[in-house]
């Protein structure tokens, strides 16, 4: 035995991606760089919004990954200011889920986008199927990434998440007040 950990970066396989997740969490809820608040104000802003205590350092610590011993109460506190299950911290599967969530939330600020959206309810399949190939056919010539599909119809709602202050706030559109 060498003492060295198995996965060799020195980090807990559950912790590994905290930081990444919770600096998408803050870019997703505020994607203005302009707006978004430093990690002293975002402390107080999550203080005041959940009545837990975490300060702004400790939060910095987090998001940059110089600080992994994130206690349960803390986790929590994070967990209820984001709209996020306390899961998106710790599990892949559940990340993906509300990363995708999110995702559909940020693009629906867009008004055109959401105008879109309304105009399309109501169609026949086949006519929303050739919608989007010529969204699709449209996102290729811009040279922009493909989408994942987000599922088809009345897809099943995750247990939390969905109604939670993340996706509330990231449908506001990006002049509106948080």
């Amino acid at each position: 035995m060498t003492g060295e950990p198995a996965h060799g970066d020195g980090v807990r396989p559950l912790l590994r991606k905290f930081d990444q997740r919770l600096t998408e969490l803050i870019h997703a809820v505020y994607p203005d760089e302009q707006q978004r608040p430093g990690y002293a104000r975002l402390a107080r802003e999550i203080s005041a919004a959940t009545g837990g205590s975490i300060s702004g350092t400790y939060l910095w610590e987090l998001a940059t990954g110089k600080k992994r011993n994130i206690t349960l109460e803390q986790l929590d506190v994070l967990a209820q200011f984001f709209g996020v299950p306390p899961e998106y911290f710790l599990n892949e599967e559940v990340s993906q889920r509300v990363q995708a969530q999110l995702a559909l939330a940020t693009a629906l600020r867009d008004a055109k986008v959401r105008s879109l959206a309304m105009r399309a309810s109501g169609l026949s399949p086949a006519s929303l199927d050739s919608l989007l190939t010529i969204v699709n056919e449209t996102r290729k010539v811009q040279n922009l990434p493909e989408v994942e599909p987000q599922g088809g119809g009345q897809g099943r709602r995750s247990r939390r998440g969905d109604d939670g202050q993340a996706m509330k706030d990231a449908l506001l559109p990006e002049n509106e007040e948080r």
